[in-house]
């Protein structure tokens, strides 16, 4: 193991835990600016989260912005825990021994949640678009087919350890 591999770990394990704490502060923004529009101040709408305007949207209906503005939540929040699994896959990996059974469970369920995460977004997608198709726009890409294509790259990494983990339980039987 070089020096240059284990610098450039750390410095990927500092990164995600930027990601990870930006993800989580993005999310509790949205939530909190989201519950402020709903209880106190309907103008805040206006300027739900960096320049999202879903006003137009809360005049149309409560319900469709409730639905909306749940959906950007929740994938930001999906998209938080993913970093949340990446940080775990930190602690626990080491490249004396990578093909870990708890790491290969933690890629597994990384490419598991980013598959309902892009499900999440076609759907969010398809309403925004049906939403549009009513004469209410939603200013905000989804981003369903870059998780998607995220999620297909991180089940064929799992299936990569998966199969590196079986080969080192032999290879650690027979010496």
């Amino acid at each position: 193991m070089t020096a240059k591999t284990l610098v450039i770990l750390k410095t990927m394990n500092v990164l995600f835990w930027v990601i990870f704490i930006g993800l989580c502060i993005k999310t509790g923004a949205i939530l909190v600016s989201f519950s402020v529009s709903l209880f106190v101040n309907p103008a805040g709408a206006n300027n739900l989260y960096l320049g999202l305007d879903l006003s137009d949207l809360f005049t149309f209906d409560k319900m469709h912005y409730v639905s909306i503005v749940s959906s950007i939540i929740l994938i930001n929040g999906l998209k938080a825990y993913i970093a949340y699994l990446v940080v775990r896959i930190f602690f626990k990996f080491t490249l004396t021994s990578p093909f870990e059974a708890n790491i290969t469970s933690l890629i597994s369920e990384i490419s598991y949640v980013a598959l309902a995460t892009g499900i999440l977004a076609i759907v969010a997608s398809g309403y925004s678009d049906w939403l549009a198709k009513k004469g209410i726009p939603i200013p905000h890409d989804w981003g369903s087919g870059e998780i998607l294509f995220f999620a297909g790259v991180i089940y064929i990494i799992a299936q990569v350890f998966s199969k590196g983990k079986e080969i080192q339980t032999e290879n650690d039987l027979t010496v």
